[in-house]
Formats: structure tokens, C-alpha cells, sequence
């Protein structure tokens, strides 16, 4: 058999008499092969499943256009390139259509008859395809169900800053009292992770923890789910009890309060100073024991100004406050998040990451972070999709869900952010000098580096960045950094 991408080029496979390729098309593994520049001339229907592409559009393009690789990263190439077999490496790779697949790949260099390599072959194995035909014990979750409702305690918090314990010490004591709690914190910081850790360090532990998200529930469904309802009150309503019976002797978190209407917050109101719940269609109260833990979302002040909340229940529910500073604030506890986000899905999804890039850091540390550490979870999450078992995560593993990885706009830069990698401001006296200096050593030294390659460059970011070392992203940001134009180096 002779395979040929046209009848001048030279043969990949030549094994005269034998009839392989119908052999290689019924395997259930995937099976491509491509010349030594990584284009692709046979792709049987297996692959063309797991890619989610079909054969005759895959026959004679690289493995660079159909797949989000490029020489460094396809193991087909670094097979060619390095004359090497890259034996059941666990791999993920994104195709140009946007399917992720997780497979365990191997790849082997063809040679000519005078032994020069001249393509390569390529067998892939659909690794969830595999998990789910294969019976395996049940892996541990990162986090394990405590029995009453809950996951997290206050040894769940990341991080090791004065102000984060500060939070957490407010928080703790507040846990030992009945008073209400309110948390206030941007979408993404963690409120409901606190609210749970407060109740697991309260004398309510034991009890059922019950949370209820008042912005995920319907207006005239929530009244009944939080009191109840009884037979006859409306059509097809039956005996009922709400959240706050449930919740008896234990604690309630009402997580999104400001998504709660107005007038149902003056019935919650009635239910918390009488400590009386009225099930809907029935006269009859139920005395109620709950310590109730509330979020918002932005300032309880600001949200009374525009009519979100109504002030008596703020100081029912407001007696106690914990604030959780957005992610761009406690920017000193980057490194532990993203270490312990990279731990917990090297468990979940088999990679074996151990390490970020400083460029990826320096990026991360300018970023602002909208949707706080759950946006740096999720961001981790879909890179180590894509890192499979490298062991350094690059910014090469970084899709377009971070918009500034890829543009750096000064919309997604912190503005007060001035020299990410400079120390903390030490006390001024004699001993703090040589700090000051090095820093300022530091910065010169980067200023004249970038100046002299975007000069060399003539002002190209590209160019200059390759000069650098560094990616495009990183040297856009450094040029808002340092205050340079780019239009002040072109010729």
C-alpha cells in the first residue's frame, strides 16, 4: 500500500499488498496520519467522532488548523520534529469547532525507506469514553457533604492575610450568638462558603443547614416556600412546611435578600420580631428558632437609597456585618487561590499541574477580576482542561474567557495597580534603603529593556515582544505600566 497526498508527494506508508487503511478505519481508537508538515492525510471514522468533524474535512489540513495547537503544543508535531514516540500521554486539546475532548494519545514518526522522517501517526483513545466503560472506585470529592447540609468550614478559607483573619475572627464570634448575621460581598467572593463555615462553628451544628436563594425562586412562589402552605390556600396547595419550620433550632441563609420583594420583606420582618411564622391560607402561628444568616450583593445603605431593602429589616438582619472585599483587593492571596484551584482539579480531572507562569501571575495580578475568586476558579478550571499533563501552566493554556489575557483593554486593568511585582512599602529608616533601590533598579532596568526593543522593533508590539522574550499581552500591559506609546517608536 502506498498513501500519498497527491501523486508527487512521497509515500508515508509503503507496505505493497497489504490493505491497512480498512484495517485502521474500523478500530475504535482514532487514527490519523500526516506528513512531516503536520498535514493530514488519512483520519478514519473513529476520529472524525471524537473530534466531532468530519473525514472529508479533515483530509488535508494541518493538525494546526483543525485543532487549537500549534508545532509546540500537537504531539503530532513534536513526534516529527523531535523523531520521537510519545507513548498513552493523557491529553486535552480543543478543536477549531470548540469540542474539548480528554483522551490518552499516542503518536510515532513514519520514515522513508533511506530511514528520513516523513509523517507521523497518531492513535487516540476517548478518554471519557474509557472512564465510563471502565468500573472505577468513586474518587473522593475535594470537598465532602458534612452530613448537615454543609461543605465548608472556616479552615476552607484561603488565605492567610491580617484582614482575612480579622474577617474570619468577626465572623467566628458572631457564630457563638443567636443574632442575625449579614454579609456583604461582590458576586463571586464567597459569601455562602462564610454563611456555611459560620454554621458549622456555631452550637447549631448538628442541626440541618438551610439555604435558599431568593433571586433563583419566582416572587409568588417564594412567600410559600419560605412559611409554608396549607390545604385549600390555593389551587392544588397542601400542608406544607416552609423553610423557617425546617429550619427550627438551626440556621436559614437567605442568600441574594436584595432579589426579595418589598412587601415580602415586611411579612420576613413581622417573622423575625415576633419569632412566629404563619403558613399561607392558615390563622395558626408556629414559634420559630432559627439564627439567620443573610448576603447582599452591593452596599445595605446603597440598596435602601434605591428602594431594595427596606431599612427596618436592614437593622433586624443587619446586626452583625461581615464584608468580604472583592478579589481585587486582596490580591496577596492570589497565589494560595490559584494553588489551591490548580489542587483541587489536578483531583478532579487527572492533570498534574504544579505550577503558574510569572506571566500568567504578573496578568493575574493586573486584572480586576469582575466576577471575583469564582471567575479565577472557573478560568483555572477551563486552562487545566487544556494543560492536560504539563506540569507549568502557561498563558498558552488560556482560552478567550479572560478577555485581558488576550487585549489587556484598561477596562479589565486595576488602575491602582502600578507595579505588580514591587514589594509591600516598607517603614522609611536606614534599614529599608536597600529594598527601595533594588526596586528601583528593577523598574529602570525594565523601562530601558522595553524601550529598547519597541526601538528595534520600530514600534511593532509583536516584533518587540519577541525580542523580549515575553508574550504580546504581557508587553501591552508593561507599556500602560511604564507610560509609552507605541507610536512613539515607529519610524
Amino acid at each position: 500500500m502506498v498513501l500519498r497526498n497527491n501523486p508527487s508527494a512521497p509515500p508515508l506508508l509503503d507496505v505493497e499488498g497489504i490493505d491497512f487503511l480498512s484495517v485502521l478505519d474500523r478500530l475504535d481508537d482514532g487514527v490519523m496520519i500526516t506528513d512531516r508538515r503536520g498535514t493530514i492525510h488519512f483520519y478514519n471514522r473513529a476520529q472524525a467522532k471524537i473530534d466531532g468533524i468530519p473525514a472529508e474535512e479533515a483530509m488535508g489540513m494541518k493538525v494546526t488548523q483543525i485543532y487549537e495547537l500549534n508545532r509546540r503544543t500537537s504531539l503530532v508535531m513534536q513526534s516529527i520534529i523531535h523523531n520521537a514516540s510519545i507513548k498513552n500521554k493523557t491529553f486535552f486539546y480543543r478543536t477549531a469547532a470548540g469540542k474539548v475532548v480528554n483522551s490518552i494519545t499516542s503518536a510515532y514518526p513514519l520514515y522513508t525507506k533511506t530511514g528520513k522522517v516523513n509523517g507521523a501517526i497518531c492513535f487516540v483513545k476517548d478518554y471519557e469514553r474509557l472512564r465510563r466503560s471502565t468500573p472505577m472506585p468513586p474518587r473522593e470529592p475535594f470537598h465532602t457533604d458534612l452530613g448537615n447540609g454543609t461543605r465548608f468550614r472556616f479552615s476552607d478559607i484561603i488565605g492567610s492575610s491580617h484582614w482575612l483573619k480579622k474577617v474570619i475572627g468577626i465572623a467566628k464570634k458572631a457564630a457563638d450568638s443567636a443574632s442575625p448575621i449579614m454579609i456583604q460581598g461582590e458576586t463571586g467572593t464567597g459569601k455562602e462558603l462564610v454563611a456555611q463555615a459560620i454554621h458549622n462553628h456555631s452550637p447549631r451544628r448538628d442541626q440541618k443547614f438551610v439555604a435558599v436563594n431568593c433571586a433563583a425562586i419566582p416572587h409568588d412562589l417564594l412567600e410559600g416556600m419560605l412559611f409554608g402552605t396549607s390545604r385549600g390556600a390555593f389551587t392544588g396547595a397542601l400542608d406544607k412546611p416552609g423553610l423557617f419550620e425546617m429550619a427550627h433550632g438551626s440556621t436559614i441563609f437567605l442568600d441574594e435578600l436584595l432579589a426579595m420583594p418589598v412587601d415580602l420583606q415586611a411579612k420576613l420582618l413581622r417573622a423575625l420580631q415576633d419569632k412566629r411564622v404563619r403558613r399561607l391560607g392558615s390563622l395558626k402561628e408556629t414559634r420559630v428558632d432559627v439564627k439567620i444568616i443573610s448576603s447582599v450583593n452591593q452596599d445595605p445603605r446603597t440598596a435602601i437609597r434605591e428602594e431594595k431593602l427596606r431599612t427596618d429589616l436592614y437593622y433586624r438582619l443587619g446586626v452583625v456585618m461581615v464584608k468580604l472585599p472583592p478579589l481585587r483587593q486582596r490580591l496577596d492571596t492570589m497565589e494560595e487561590l490559584a494553588g489551591h484551584f490548580i489542587k483541587k482539579y489536578n483531583t478532579r480531572l487527572g492533570t498534574n499541574v504544579k505550577s503558574i507562569s510569572r506571566e500568567v501571575m504578573e496578568l493575574f495580578m493586573a486584572y480586576r477580576w469582575p466576577g471575583n475568586i469564582r471567575e479565577l476558579e472557573h478560568l483555572i478550571e477551563g486552562a487545566m482542561n487544556m494543560a492536560g499533563q504539563d506540569e507549568a501552566m502557561g498563558i498558552q493554556h488560556f482560552g478567550p474567557g479572560l478577555d485581558c489575557l488576550e487585549h489587556m483593554d484598561t477596562e479589565c486593568m486595576d488602575p491602582a495597580i502600578t507595579m505588580i511585582t514591587q514589594p509591600p512599602q516598607l517603614p522609611v529608616h536606614e534599614a529599608a534603603e536597600p529594598p527601595e533601590n533594588f526596586t528601583r533598579t528593577q523598574k529602570q532596568r525594565e523601562e530601558t529593556a522595553v524601550k529598547a526593543a519597541m526601538t528595534k522593533a520600530a514600534g511593532n508590539v509583536t516584533r518587540a515582544a519577541e525580542i523580549l522574550g515575553i508574550s504580546r499581552q504581557l508587553l501591552h500591559y508593561k507599556l500602560k505600566k511604564l507610560g509609552l506609546r507605541r507610536v512613539d517608536f515607529m519610524r
